[in-house]
């Protein structure tokens, strides 16, 4: 039986992987991929890359030169957690505890726990990167077009984040240490026991598997989704295209792992988040009896995964309403009616 994930006892699927990309004119190709891909060397001429391949101490002095005195949001889990961030035994808590600080403090803490032999976890996660680090992307930025993606921060030690999914496309540079990322495809979802969605360690829901030490008895299904696993392990200047709603899950493999990450969506932001529709939807229709869930199913078949031009086409184009295409002003007069029912 398999034991983990890049385990000798399993064999895991390279992602696929280019090299030579042009930083400064990403292709959409590459940022429309709709699947996994790694970019080797892509970030390889930022400074804080070179920085980051100096030492560790290079790198926090290079970042600190850049910081703005915001408080941040650190995540400590004891030595026992193995560096994995998760819940308690009975997912009533979780097994870390979070604080607000200054950058120094993370990575003087950083900077302790490399010389403890059995160190805590320590994670700084997803911090808006302009707003702590203002002026870090004039030399360390790429090329996105007319896209405008949201980007972010990651700092830590030896940690584990969850597989988990995201709506937005992600691409991920490591701009210091290693990291390994295992990345599985959306229709895994089964196979990969998630938990609560409402109550999760980040806000996005995770799988419940322990990667270093998966319960075959307790998640059978999880060696399917091992058949389907990508992974790769990226270095200091390397990146990974990560498509909307790929399972992923990240571990950091030294002392000090610095990432910039850029997410953006291939879709206006007035169309709203997916996820509201699925809970609504987990509300309103899940529990039906049989017959009528069979038959919303049909419904959203209709209106929704199978929409093209002829849905609405037999009924006068200004009269159309809901199956016309939505803009920004239709799309918040729609949430606000829905503000309205939701209500009563």
């Amino acid at each position: 039986m398999p034991t983990s994930p890049g385990s000798k006892e399993w064999p895991i699927n390279a992602i696929n992987e280019v090299s030579g990309v042009d930083p400064a004119a990403l292709a959409d190709t590459l940022l429309d991929s709709s699947e996994p891909l790694v970019v080797r060397g892509l970030v390889s001429h930022w400074p804080a890359v070179a920085a980051g391949r100096q030492s560790p101490a290079e790198a926090s002095a290079y970042l600190l030169r850049r910081y703005a005195g915001m408080v941040v949001t650190v995540a400590c889990a004891p030595p026992q957690a193995r560096g994995r961030f998760f819940y308690n035994a009975d997912l009533s808590g979780f097994n870390f505890q979070r604080d607000k600080v200054t950058l120094e403090s993370v990575l003087t803490a950083l900077a302790h726990a490399s010389r403890d032999p059995s160190p805590g976890a320590i994670y700084m996660a997803s911090t808006a990167l302009d707003e702590c680090l203002p002026g870090f992307r004039a030399d360390n930025d790429l090329d996105f077009g007319a896209r405008q993606p949201q980007p972010r921060i990651w700092i830590g030690n030896r940690t584990r984040i969850a597989a988990h999914q995201d709506l937005p496309t992600n691409l991920a540079c490591v701009v210091a240490g290693r990291r390994r990322f295992t990345l599985f495809p959306p229709n895994q979802l089964a196979n990969l026991y998630i938990g609560p969605l409402e109550f999760t360690p980040a806000g996005q829901a995770i799988s419940l598997v322990d990667f270093h030490n998966p319960d075959f008895a307790r998640f059978p299904r999880f060696a399917r989704a091992l058949e389907q696993a990508r992974t790769a392990e990226l270095s200091a200047g390397d990146a990974i295209l990560i498509p909307s709603l790929w399972w992923h899950h990240i571990e950091g493999l030294e002392d000090l792992n610095i990432l910039v990450n850029y997410w953006w969506r291939r879709s206006p932001a007035h169309l709203g988040a997916p996820h509201w529709a699925l809970m609504l939807a987990m509300m309103a229709v899940r529990d039906l009896p049989t017959e009528e869930r069979a038959s919303w199913q049909e419904i959203f078949r209709h209106y929704v995964f199978e929409a093209d031009p002829s849905t609405a086409a037999h009924i006068p184009e200004g009269r159309r309403g809901a199956l016309s295409a939505f803009d920004e002003k239709s799309s918040r007069a729609l949430r606000s009616a829905m503000t309205t029912l939701l209500g009563r």
